[in-house]
Parts: structure tokens; C-alpha cells; sequence
């Protein structure tokens, strides 16, 4: 699928020319992005450079179990010392704000599969038909003849099954599957990652998970299943954001639906929605998304606005 020969040439010319590398996660860290970072950082420690991991947020709970990296708030790094910064993932989810504090003499590359991305860099790989970042990367080990080791192989196959839904995703496509073949020849335990990534659910996400289902209401005109998380909700459960993830992919499931949209209260006083649907149910999601100022895939998409949700009588409300 690469069409990047030039920008991967330059992406490993870059890596190779740089002693010190900082990688970026984004905000609400995500199978794709954690993997596609670990993945890079374990080539690039190959190589004997120094690497760093920047994330506004901590490194999820549920991953540990298959790879564990600290990540560094951008506040305590240096962010001047380094000469060569990859974002990968949704890099519009965090490293916009801190895009304009590097200087001219510092490379800069972006790695996206997103179809909205607005901004830019010294390297823009970005191309909405990949089902992940992760599958990108694979590329571009491939392309450069880098092997893939066993720990490679697992952040990437971590990524994929994250972005793919587990192989349930439309972006589930006959290379994705070739490439997890491959990656598991390497070495990559499927079962693992798939026991740690999607089964093993601790009681505080189940609980929140059915507050999730037991508020979920259908409307039968546009065919929406749509349910509600508070922040009193995430705290009666004792449970955090990361469990809220896959509320919208069960709830798209529903027989009889044609999209899911999940609203969440985080801390900050934003309401972060997440939108779902199938390629058969024919539900453009990120045309939702646009219209609250968000954006994504054309079926998985989401959006954030201020304030805080209401319930009433007749549904809820954000005030």
C-alpha cells in the first residue's frame, strides 16, 4: 500500500543522523499510539540513541500487562535537546500544543492514519486508508529492511488489533491480516494482547459498563443508540476514563442501530463524545463529529465541548 518511499527514507535517514529522539503519544493513549511509539523507540534504542516518550498523559493501566514505558509529561523535558520529534497518532490530540516550541534546526515528523489532520511538518506521513499507525510503521520497517523483533512485533500488533477492533472493523483488510501473520511469526503473542487489551476487565470497568448499557436509549428515527458516563458515574464505580473506550463499539453492536455515540465528562469540564458505526449500516460518523468541531474516521469518529451533562426526565442535557 506505501506510496512513502521518500518520506520513509528520510523518516530512517533522520532516525539514524539523531542522538536524541523524542517520541509523542496522544492524550488519552490508545492501543495504536502506544504501540506505534514502543515500536519506535525500540528500533531506535537499537541503534544506541537516546529516546524519550511525551505524553500529556501517564502510560494506561490495562497495557502494562503487555509493554511499560514511562511517559513524560511535556512540562518536564527539555524539548530543545532533541533532534528529531515523531508524533504518531491523532497527532492533533495533544501535540498541537506544543508544535510551535521547537525550532527550525529540529526535525519534525508526523505519522497519522487520520483523514482530518490539519497540521504539518518537516515529514508528513499521513494516509486515511491504513487501519492504523501501527500498520504504517510495519511499512516502513519493511521498506527500510529493518527487522522486526519480537518486541516490535508485539507493539505493532498491539496497535493493529486496537485500531481494528480485533479484526471486527470494515479496516480489517486481507493485508492486515497478512501483516498479523507475519508479526506473530515474529514473535508477537495474539493471545496475550488480546486477553490484556479486550478481556481482561477489572469489576470497575464492568460496573461502569452497565451504567453505560442501563442508561443506552435508541432513536428509532435516525437509528442512534446513545448513552451517558458522568464523572459521578466514573467515581461511584471507582473506574477511570480508559474503561470508557469500548462503551460506544458494544453499544454499535446493538441489532437495529446505525451509529453509537457514548458522552463522557472528563475533568477538565469537557464532554468528550465517541462515535461508532459499520460500513453496512451506511452512517457517515465523522460528518457528525465536524459538526461539534470534531473529526475522525468515516466510522469511528469523535468530538469535545464544554460542559457538563444534566440528567432529566426525558433524556439528559449538557449545560
Amino acid at each position: 500500500m506505501s506510496t512513502f518511499a521518500q518520506e520513509f527514507n528520510t523518516l530512517n535517514f533522520a532516525i539514524k543522523e539523531s542522538e536524541h529522539i523524542l517520541l509523542f503519544a496522544h492524550s488519552r493513549p490508545d492501543g495504536d499510539t502506544v504501540g506505534s511509539v514502543l515500536a519506535l523507540r525500540a528500533y531506535a534504542l537499537g541503534l544506541g540513541k537516546n529516546v524519550d516518550i511525551a505524553c500529556f498523559d501517564v502510560f494506561p493501566d490495562y497495557l502494562k500487562n503487555v509493554a511499560h514505558v514511562d511517559f513524560i509529561h511535556p512540562d518536564q523535558l527539555d524539548l530543545k535537546k532533541y533532534n528529531l520529534v515523531i508524533a504518531a497518532d491523532s497527532v492533533e490530540r495533544g501535540f498541537e500544543k506544543i508544535k510551535n516550541d521547537f525550532s527550525e534546526n529540529q526535525v519534525i515528523a508526523l505519522i497519522d492514519h487520520h483523514p482530518d489532520i490539519t497540521i504539518r511538518a518537516d515529514i508528513n506521513i499521513i494516509e486515511a486508508q491504513y487501519s492504523s499507525v501501527c500498520e504504517i510503521i510495519y511499512d516502513f520497517f519493511e521498506a527500510m529492511q529493518i527487522k522486526i523483533t519480537r518486541e516490535m512485533a508485539t507493539c505493532l500488533l498491539l496497535g493493529i488489533l486496537s485500531d481494528t477492533g480485533m479484526f471486527q472493523h470494515s479496516n480489517t483488510t486481507p493485508r492486515v491480516m497478512t501483516i498479523a501473520s507475519a508479526l506473530m511469526k515474529a514473535g508477537a503473542p495474539m493471545a496475550k494482547i488480546v486477553q490484556t487489551s479486550f478481556a481482561n476487565r477489572n469489576i470497575a470497568t464492568l460496573r461502569l459498563w452497565g451504567k453505560a448499557f442501563e442508561k443506552a436509549r435508541i432513536n428509532p428515527k435516525n437509528g442512534m443508540i446513545a448513552s451517558v458516563l458522568t464523572r459521578h458515574d466514573l467515581e461511584e464505580c471507582g473506574a477511570s476514563t480508559e474503561d470508557i473506550a469500548r462503551v460506544s463499539e458494544i453499544l454499535n453492536t446493538v441489532p437495529g442501530t446505525k451509529f453509537a455515540l457514548i458522552l463522557s465528562e472528563r475533568g477538565d469540564g469537557t464532554i468528550k463524545g465517541s462515535l461508532r458505526s459499520e460500513e453496512y449500516k451506511g452512517v457517515d460518523v465523522s460528518a457528525i463529529a465536524a459538526q461539534f468541531g470534531g473529526g475522525g474516521h468515516k466510522l469511528a469518529s469523535g468530538f469535545e465541548i464544554k460542559g457538563t451533562i444534566r440528567e432529566t426526565e426525558d433524556g439528559w442535557e449538557i449545560v
